[in-house]
């Protein structure tokens, strides 16, 4: 199993500095993939600008989105988003998408969140059809797609137009229930081979009580849920070598930790647990 890192760009506070400071790092490190959130009502850095800054700095890592709100732009602009990353990095960007869940986002938008899950198909099927030859550029080779989300409308997505499935976090047994339901799909649709299969979590060494209080503020919109998400942030080594070693067991292809405290420490500390 590969082990990511996530790019501090929706903690609040986080500069431009340390963003290319922490891609940088996380280059030299033992990380496969630097990755990012998406938010649009938010204290946050937006993730295709965000990994455009990684990938000026970095030279080896992979970046993504894991996941990116696809309903809050426009099937072309995604697409033109999408491709740039991708060619200034040099073919190293993989592509999460999903539809969200936060009401704000959406009225910001001035999107109707009522429609996002057929506003996502329709995008996905233009990135996997209409997008070669729409003289959308620059040109490029396919770009790896993932789809996130837990209805089975989304694990639909996944296996008609993705490449792999994005978990949206939790314990490795919780992972692992979404895993069979992505393989399950993939295989109702007759697709060859398997799902790449990505899963998440959160860290935080040096401060564990502000990086919970992120998470508290950053998932406010579940309500009480909330506090089960901090709950699940990882403050030890062992802590962090436990949730590896649990994700692997359930097959995770790749698994992104998300740092909750903007703090180059934590990503130093984080590479040392990992080698």
């Amino acid at each position: 199993m590969k082990v990511g890192i996530g790019l501090p760009n929706t903690i609040p506070g986080a500069t431009g500095a340390l963003l290319v400071e922490w891609a940088r790092r996380a280059d030299a490190g033992p990380f496969s993939t630097a990755a990012v959130l998406d938010r649009l009502v938010y204290d946050s850095i937006e993730p295709f600008a965000a990994l455009a800054a990684a990938a000026a700095v970095t030279d080896r890592i992979g970046l993504a989105t894991n996941i990116a709100i696809g309903p809050l732009r426009g099937p072309a602009m995604l697409a033109k988003q999408a491709v740039s990353v991708d060619a200034v990095s040099g073919g190293r960007f993989t592509l999460g998408l999903g539809v969200g869940a936060r009401r704000d986002d959406y009225d910001a938008a001035g999107v109707d969140r009522r429609t996002r899950g057929s506003v996502l198909s329709e995008q996905l099927a233009f990135l996997r059809g209409r997008l070669d030859g729409s003289g959308i550029g620059p040109a490029r080779p396919s770009i790896g797609l993932l789809v996130g989300g837990s209805s089975g409308a989304a694990f639909a997505r996944m296996a008609r137009y993705a490449d792999g499935y994005a978990h949206g976090g939790g314990p490795p047994r919780a992972f692992g229930s979404a895993a069979t339901r992505a393989r399950a799909a993939w295989r109702d649709l007759e697709r060859t081979g398997e799902p790449m299969l990505w899963g998440q979590g959160y860290f935080a060494f040096g401060d564990p009580g502000k990086g919970c209080d992120y998470l508290r503020d950053y998932y406010a919109f579940t309500g009480p849920f909330a506090e089960k998400i901090a709950a699940g942030n990882l403050t030890s080594a062992r802590a962090v070598r436990d949730f590896v070693r649990g994700y692997e067991a359930e097959g995770c292809d790749e698994l992104i930790l998300y740092p909750t405290v903007a703090d180059l420490d934590d990503l130093d500390r984080l590479a040392e647990v990992l080698s």
